[in-house]
């Protein structure tokens, strides 16, 4: 039998091969490990907005100023109008009740909530800012409570 009429692939050719597609599988399994490792990050950024918003609402849902008799302390379970929040931060994320929330011990209320008198076309508002501190850093909202 003669060889030159055999088909198939020689051992050199089977190796170059198994060369390129490792370098190949190797280049796509890097970009892949990378693009894995930072999809927490956006994640956690949302995480720390969703903390920052819900605090906010709260704060904008109280009465614009201190009621007859109101709260003047430093609870906050008894806030009771939007400038009790005045400079308000929290080592750790706790509910209205001050209940410490499960999981989200690493992010914090700082820096303090800042509320300022302002006006927005006339009308007397607070301005309302919320910030929150993760570990993708500081993310902050703005909201504004109007005397209607």
């Amino acid at each position: 039998m003669n060889s030159r009429s055999q088909k198939g692939f020689t051992l050199i050719e089977l190796i170059i091969f198994i060369v390129v597609v490792g370098a190949g599988l190797a280049g796509i399994l890097s970009v892949s490990t990378t693009s894995i490792k930072s999809s927490a990050d956006p994640l956690v950024r949302k995480q720390a907005l969703a903390i920052a918003e819900s605090l906010l609402e709260e704060i904008v849902q109280q009465q614009y100023a201190n009621p007859t008799g109101g709260y003047s302390g430093a609870s906050r379970a008894l806030f009771d109008d939007v400038d009790d929040y005045n400079n308000y931060t929290s080592a750790t994320i706790v509910d209205g009740a001050g209940n410490a929330i499960a999981g989200l011990g690493s992010y914090s209320i700082a820096p303090a909530v800042s509320v300022t008198a302002t006006t927005l076309n006339g009308v007397a508002a607070k301005k309302v800012v919320v910030s929150v501190t993760g570990p993708q850093g500081v993310v902050s909202v703005t909201g504004y409570r109007a005397n209607y």
